[in-house]
């Protein structure tokens, strides 16, 4: 395993030595007043937290014939946990959980005049990205005594085709530790080594998270390198979370944690960092930078157990990863069943996954909508924690591997297939939950990972009527919370 330090960003963080490498669109605010008003906000992880005002009573789905009625209710262990916690998770717009940085925005069809010419009003540029995916990406400061739609105004009168936005906050979407005991969620899925062990070659795939404990015995030893990737200098993300999806994905056969394709070569960046006070967060920045060094790797499939509100800067750069040809896959968000739809999931080409229980319960904080395509175990998990041992968790963060990993085996069987291709073939074999269909709870159903490397190889041919897997685009005028 090895740590490496990237320098794309101005404000990367310090390298660490490491080990062997065997180891919607935010829509426009109709009221640019609005945006004023939100300025404060910002992208989180989805970290099970529930945002009261936003979230509607979960119901149960019906079925036909003899299909048993899939509750959206609480399971006893979940009420258990929850009382443990004080059913009182951090709110996205809370002190710890800012939806946006206050003062500075994110801006993308820049030339070097623009922006000396925005400089001189005071419009600092404070990091970029590469522009290896899309269009170069570049963080303005905003100075004191101007406000980020003033910011916002000054872009456009220099250039008014420029794409600018709040420099928006995403979070993890994984809760606090329960008291249940955990579950083989491997089993719900027709998980076997013995699948695992039938592609041809190991799979490549990629995580955009927290930073890794690469010392945890689940993980050392593993195929890993890990790249950091910070917006705020001296900052650093904690591990736990980072650690426990690169657990899921790749943790060591006969450890507490086994990861479900552990022969996997796993590169992973540390993209989020964390203030005083405040949870572990990206920016668009951040996650594009990280993107860009993931692309540079040849990775074709990464792992986005995060979520937070729409950026029209951050839905171009995942267009262009798209078109590119890599497939992203991300949780559907923990802001409960009533709220809007969770970013980047519901953008068009993004994998959105959320989570079961050992019932087949949804989670009873997912976010539904259109935009879910898929359902895997992410309720009572028990993986690996920073600092040794294992914890049992919950959240959509943790059923994002599943899918992640689906797709990356399918991938290392057949080099060539294509996007549309790789998850038209994992609907065919989900195991159909709620009602017939899809639906805007659990998707097309249950992910089975059983012969998922003994996928046809034959040439990619169109799918007739194939439905995306992730809702349209979301309609001029429509607010964010």
């Amino acid at each position: 395993m090895r740590k490496i330090h990237l320098g794309a960003v101005p404000s990367a963080k310090p390298s660490v030595p490491g080990r062997s490498v065997a180891a919607g669109k935010r829509n426009k605010e109709s009221k640019e007043t609005r945006r004023g008003q939100i300025a404060k906000g910002s992208i989180t992880r989805d970290n099970g937290k529930t945002a009261p005002d936003l979230v509607a009573r979960d119901t149960p789905e019906s079925v036909k014939g003899s299909r048993a009625v899939r509750s959206a209710q609480p399971s006893a262990a979940e009420r258990a946990a929850s009382t443990i916690t004080n059913d009182r998770p951090e709110l996205i717009g809370s002190p710890s959980k800012p939806r946006q940085a206050p003062n500075s925005i994110v801006v993308s069809g820049l030339s070097e005049q623009e922006l000396a010419r925005l400089a001189a009003s005071g419009l600092q540029v404070r990091s970029q990205t590469r522009g290896l995916i899309a269009p170069r990406i570049v963080r303005l400061g905003v100075p004191a005594g101007m406000s980020i739609v003033e910011a916002e105004r000054a872009v456009r009168r220099v250039n008014f085709k420029a794409s600018t936005d709040a420099d928006s906050y995403y979070y993890t979407d994984g809760d606090s530790e329960c008291a249940a005991p955990g579950c083989e969620a491997s089993a719900l899925v027709g998980w076997k080594p013995i699948a695992v062990d039938a592609c041809e070659a190991p799979p490549l795939i990629g995580l955009i998270d927290t930073g890794i404990d690469l010392e945890h015995e689940a993980l050392k030893g593993q195929s890993i390198e890990l790249l950091n990737i910070s917006k705020e200098p001296g900052s650093s993300s904690s591990l736990d979370h980072g650690t426990a999806i690169a657990a899921l994905l790749v943790g060591r056969p006969g450890s507490m944690t086994p990861g479900l394709i552990p022969r996997a070569n796993l590169i992973a960046v540390d993209a989020f960092s964390k203030g005083d006070g405040t949870a572990d967060r990206s920016d668009v920045v951040s996650l594009v930078s990280a993107l860009e060094a993931l692309a540079d790797r040849g990775v074709k499939v990464v792992n986005l157990s995060l979520s937070g509100p729409p950026n029209k800067v951050l839905e171009a750069a995942i267009e262009a990863a798209h078109a590119q040809g890599i497939v992203l896959v991300a949780a559907v968000g923990n802001n409960g069943a009533g709220a809007e739809p969770s970013y980047p999931a519901a953008y068009s080409g993004v994998i959105g996954v959320t989570a079961v229980d050992r019932q087949l319960n949804v989670y009873r904080r997912a976010t539904r909508g259109s935009y879910v395509a898929f359902a895997a175990p992410g309720v009572e998990i028990r993986t690996a924690q920073s600092k040794g041992g294992s914890a049992v968790r919950s959240g959509t963060s943790f059923a994002v591997p599943f899918v992640s990993a689906a797709m990356a085996m399918m991938l290392a069987n057949n080099a060539e297939i294509d996007a549309e291709r790789l998850e038209k073939h994992l609907q065919d074999t989900t195991r159909d939950l709620g009602a017939p269909g899809r639906d805007t709870t659990f998707g097309y159903g249950l992910v089975q990972m059983t012969n998922l490397c003994s996928a046809p190889k034959t040439t990619p041919v169109p799918i007739v009527g194939h439905v995306s897997s992730v809702a349209p685009p979301r309609r001029e005028g429509h607010q964010t919370p």
